[in-house]
């Protein structure tokens, strides 16, 4: 009874703060709950975010496909200043969100920070909801921080 409460609260927190992401996830597995379909909760937890993954990955390539990128774009990625720099916060990005993943699977618990934080973030200052593998990683990184100064 404590995880539905749990996911209750969280879908009010995912619309006080405007992120369907939260809601959804949240409503879907009230959903799987009340409809006794448990035996999917192992499934999803595993391959959940390997799933999810892929899916992004293939919405970011569809450009590529769809003729919105081009050789040129591409090209002109790696001669300018701000495709060089874009280059490198793509690069930094995808560590952070390995660091991220590597800290939800040793502490999934923290997730519930990371959405109340998140929705801190959208109301009180006027941010733009970031997926959980970037709020993990940033999290991880401050935590690496803290350890470094403070031991």
């Amino acid at each position: 009874m404590d995880g539905e409460l749990l996911l209750v609260g969280l879908v009010v927190i995912g619309l006080i703060g405007r992120s369907r992401n939260v809601t959804t996830s949240a409503c879907i597995l009230l959903i799987i709950k009340l409809l006794s379909l448990d035996q999917l909760l192992p499934v999803i937890e595993r391959r959940g975010l390997e799933t999810g993954l892929m899916l992004l990955t293939i919405g970011v390539l569809v450009p590529f496909l769809s003729g919105k990128i081009t050789k040129k774009d591409v090209a002109s990625i790696f001669t300018s200043p701000p495709g060089i720099l874009a280059l490198a916060g793509g690069a930094l990005a995808t560590y952070t969100n390995g660091t991220g993943l590597q800290l939800l699977q040793a502490e999934p618990h923290l997730i519930a920070g990371l959405v109340i934080g998140s929705i801190f973030g959208i109301v009180f200052l006027k941010g733009v909801p970031a997926g959980p593998l970037m709020a993990a990683g940033i999290a991880a990184m401050l935590m690496m921080i803290k350890d470094f100064f403070f031991g």
